[in-house]
């Protein structure tokens, strides 16, 4: 039985999108503290970095499947296309909100100020689950059409 996937490169770009979430959202970031002479500044100037090389490569798979669903003439209220809009939604927040004010967290610590408790790692992290999920939903149900 052979399977038609119309959107090929949305499917494969869905999956890299989360497997790039989960190497670094919930493996690096919190592996680095483990490392032998990983101090917090260390480990802070490590993380901002990789978090705004992250948001960029988001950004970029995020516009692949655009131009797949564009190219492949995806009708944009269908459900497939419902399940792109939240991570999108979503990678907007962490872009124009969460990131800067994690940033000015970090920015804080390394100058050897205690910024007040906040529940903004929390919500980073609810964020990242609630993208996988959709990605997940996304990538099922592109590889049924």
């Amino acid at each position: 039985m052979r399977t038609h996937v119309r959107y090929p490169i949305a499917l494969a770009t869905s999956f890299l999108w989360i497997g790039f979430i989960g190497a670094i959202s919930f493996m690096e970031a919190w592996l680095k503290f483990q490392a032998p002479g990983i101090t917090v500044p260390l480990g802070l100037g490590i993380g901002r970095l990789v978090f705004s090389a992250l948001n960029k490569v988001e950004w970029v798979l995020a516009l692949i499947i655009l131009g797949n669903f564009v190219v492949g003439k995806a009708h944009f209220s269908s459900p497939r296309t419902i399940l792109y809009a939240i991570p999108l939604t979503l990678l907007v927040l962490q872009t124009v909100w969460l990131l800067p004010a994690l940033n000015v967290r970090v920015e804080l610590l390394l100058q050897g100020q205690e910024p007040e408790n906040s529940y903004l790692h929390l919500y980073y992290e609810g964020i990242e689950i609630c993208k996988v999920v959709c990605l997940s939903l996304l990538g099922t149900k592109l590889f049924k059409r």
